[in-house]
């Protein structure tokens, strides 16, 4: 596994433009991109999940388990 994930600006560019990579236009799904959190199409409007990576998903994952356990722990507070 390469130490560096991150593409060149211009393939990071091309990658994002490219509408093959996104399902319905807001889903991020590139095999080739080994970032977890790539970019948006709009760079200014922060990252997005590259859904066509298992490290990604793990992390998505974590994240709605962590917020479940708060909601959970706030919802039976005593």
């Amino acid at each position: 596994m390469p130490i560096n994930t991150d593409p060149c600006e211009g393939t990071s560019k091309r990658w994002r433009k490219d509408p093959n990579n996104w399902i319905l236009g807001i889903f991020y799904y590139n095999k080739e991109d080994l970032r977890v959190f790539p970019p948006k199409k709009n760079e200014d409007m922060g990252s997005t999940i590259n859904f066509a990576n298992p490290k990604s998903i793990l992390a998505l994952l974590m994240a709605m388990a962590f917020f479940g356990m708060v909601i959970f722990f706030i919802l039976n507070k005593k």
